[in-house]
């Protein structure tokens, strides 16, 4: 068992505790966000925020909200999984930048859902800075952990045509005031 669990999360040689703390670290964060995007979303069971959404004209491409709940939970399982990866790579300064740059992902993941349709630039830009920054730890990754960058990938995909949408939904509302 252990050595499967080694394969995964590449922690062959790292104590158990080791492992736990980067699983809780990696695990806690990558939650949070998800956390965060389910009350922002427009499926949340929240009227306001519900109300806020279908005033907006939506984009020609917007998936079904039931893709989102069939996209998000693999692709945050793969977040979840590439971080841990990293986490358990031998330190390095590469290896620090790589977490350093997963970390601001989530953190600019959670912003960006949490603007939600009331602050549409300060979304579309929450969301560029997101891509660009996924890219930067996907490229960083790579050099400490060829799996992990991999396991991003699909993100990176999903997080460009989701800026695609953002973009698409600002530029169709810009003319509309801003909810306050």
């Amino acid at each position: 068992m252990r050595h499967a669990i080694d394969e995964i999360a590449n922690s062959k040689g790292r104590s158990t505790e080791h492992l736990l703390l980067g699983v809780a670290i990696t695990a806690g964060a990558v939650l949070t966000s998800a956390m965060i995007a389910s009350r922002h979303a427009p499926t949340s069971g929240h009227p306001e925020i519900k109300r806020d959404y279908d005033r907006l004209e939506q984009p020609a491409l917007q998936p079904p909200p039931k893709a989102f709940a069939l996209i998000w939970p693999p692709l945050f399982l793969a977040l979840t999984v590439s971080g841990l990866r990293i986490w358990n790579a031998q330190p390095s300064a590469a290896r620090t930048q790589a977490l350093t740059l997963w970390g601001a992902a989530q953190a600019l993941n959670a912003i960006w859902m949490a603007l939600g349709p009331r602050r549409l630039g300060g979304q579309l830009a929450t969301a560029v800075a997101s891509l660009g920054t996924s890219a930067a730890y996907a490229w960083r990754a790579r050099q400490v952990d060829a799996p992990a960058a991999s396991l991003v990938a699909p993100y990176l995909g999903w997080i460009g045509f989701a800026n695609v949408l953002t973009e698409e939904l600002w530029r169709k509302n810009a003319q509309k005031p801003t909810i306050h």
